[in-house]
C-alpha cells in the first residue's frame, strides 16, 4: 500500500517551498496526486524520498565542480 504525504510535508523532507513543489507538479517535474476527499495535492513517500536522493546527487556533484582539487 503507498503512503502519502501533504505538500507541507513533502516541502520540509525536500528543504522547499509548497510553492517550488506546485510550479514542480505544473511543470511535470515532481507528480502530484489529488486527495479525493479534498482535492489538495498529496505526494507518494516514495517517490518523495527518490526525488531527495536525485537532489542531493546533483547538489554533491555541482558542489565537487566548485572545489578545486590539487
Amino acid at each position: 500500500m503507498q503512503k502519502y504525504i501533504t505538500i507541507k510535508k513533502a516541502a520540509q523532507l525536500l528543504h522547499v517551498t509548497p510553492l517550488t513543489l506546485r510550479n514542480w507538479d505544473n511543470n511535470g517535474k515532481l507528480k502530484a496526486y489529488r486527495h479525493p476527499g479534498n482535492n489538495y495535492r498529496v505526494y507518494r513517500l516514495d517517490q518523495i524520498e527518490a526525488f531527495l536522493r536525485q537532489l542531493e546527487g546533483s547538489r554533491a556533484k555541482k558542489a565537487a565542480r566548485k572545489i578545486d582539487v590539487f
